[in-house]
């Protein structure tokens, strides 16, 4: 069986466990009727997801060009404190950052091999968590924007990481329930006084199952440098493929990347 197309962020469904979904230019294939499989992977070129044109992907999935001109990568995308939409001012284009920015929001606490601190749009969960392999996750402030929402991830993450350590999140086999309201209650006291009326208490805490076993060894690779691989696919966690032998593949960090995937 073979394909050929630009990959874009694997999509998921959560179930037990959670069911994964590779799209190539819009065909999706369901990858966990793929494990224990042979996958062939051959990088053929690139498609930025913002102009499609056949140029070296800079970041995120975007050309250099348009990664520093499309508003789909501006740096509110990255630091939600940045929003100013609901000032009324545009960073580029205010059009679509007041859909992306003036919406609700959630700060969340997340086990991904640490805890964590992030920021998600409600309408993302609870995809946001399961695209950085976590655990377990907790809302622990609901907002009415990106802004709201930023502000108190600043002041958090003096306190708390706010990046996942992927090696930690592959790595990590733990299977007992973390006590995320615990570290919400420790953590209230840095809520920023202006921010406290957004504080949520008593939310569900969400935990996640992957298809996926702890490998004995992590080891990630790109296309770029290995632009030709086969390997059994063994498992799978956040936006990770797991191969046979600890060689992984971060699905998302490919996004404009076009392969030709051949499966045996």
């Amino acid at each position: 069986m073979q394909f050929r197309g630009q990959i874009l962020k694997m999509s998921s469904y959560n179930a037990e466990p959670i069911q994964y979904y590779l799209n190539l230019s819009g065909d999706l294939i369901h990858m966990n009727e793929l494990l224990g499989k042979t996958l062939s992977i051959k990088h053929d070129g690139y498609q930025c997801v913002h102009c499609g044109h056949d140029r070296q992907i800079y970041r995120m999935g975007f050309c250099k060009s348009c990664f520093f001109e499309s508003p789909y990568a501006s740096d509110t995308i990255i630091r939600p404190e940045l929003s100013t939409a609901h000032l009324g001012i545009g960073e580029r284009d205010l059009d679509v950052e007041m859909k992306i920015q003036l919406q609700p929001h959630t700060v969340y606490l997340a086990y991904t091999g640490d805890v964590k601190v992030g920021v998600t749009r409600n309408s993302q969960i609870p995809t946001r968590w399961i695209d950085q392999g976590a655990t377990f996750a907790l809302p622990i402030a609901r907002t009415e924007n990106r802004y709201e929402a930023g502000m108190i991830e600043v002041a958090l993450k003096n306190h708390l990481a706010d990046k996942t350590n992927w090696r930690k999140m592959l790595q990590d086999d733990f299977e007992d329930e973390i006590d995320l309201a615990d570290f919400q209650q420790k953590i209230r006291e840095y809520f920023p006084d202006d921010f406290q009326k957004f504080y949520s208490e008593g939310e569900e805490m969400w935990k996640f199952d992957y298809p996926y076993s702890k490998p004995e060894k992590v080891a990630s690779f790109t296309l770029d440098k290995n632009p030709e691989f086969t390997g059994r696919l063994i498992g799978i966690k956040g936006q990770y493929l797991a191969f046979e032998g600890g060689n992984f593949m971060n699905v998302r960090g490919h996004e404009g990347y076009v392969i030709e995937l051949e499966i045996s």
